[in-house]
């Protein structure tokens, strides 16, 4: 499979989009199995297995969650995003958060996820810890 630009475009525009729908399989079907997701300012979480506990982790905190692309460039099997993630608490607290997110794409898969943003921020408004 070639990861051309449009390719690797549609995969993290599907991917960012599943979470409205908030089907934890759709969301990790993006991923390859030894993937990388990296909140930045943490540790990363290597291989999907680890990845579908933490975005269950987050399914489980949030009732809704959106996220807002304002920006987006990409090359064949790398894009760059940035948005705002708007996520709704199950105890109605709400979450903005401005982040950019750094994507690697090969055979049509995401093989490292890497989102930069205010850990403090996010930790305010969502009450959790990362």
């Amino acid at each position: 499979m070639t990861d051309t630009k449009e390719a690797s475009e549609k995969l993290v525009r599907d991917f960012l989009g599943s979470w409205q729908d908030r089907c934890l399989e759709t969301i990790c079907s993006a991923f390859a199995d030894d993937a990388v997701y990296h909140n930045v300012p943490v540790t990363p979480i290597k291989g999907i297995a680890g990845i579908r506990a933490i975005f269950q982790a987050f399914l489980d905190a949030f009732s809704d969650a959106k996220l807002d692309i304002l920006a987006l460039a990409t090359e064949p099997g790398l894009v760059l995003v940035e948005r705002v993630d708007y996520f709704t608490m199950y105890d109605g607290r709400t979450v903005e958060l401005p982040v950019t997110g750094v994507f690697e794409v090969k055979n049509g898969k995401i093989t490292r996820f890497s989102d930069y943003f205010d850990l403090a921020d996010f930790e305010r408004q969502s009450g959790m810890k990362l």
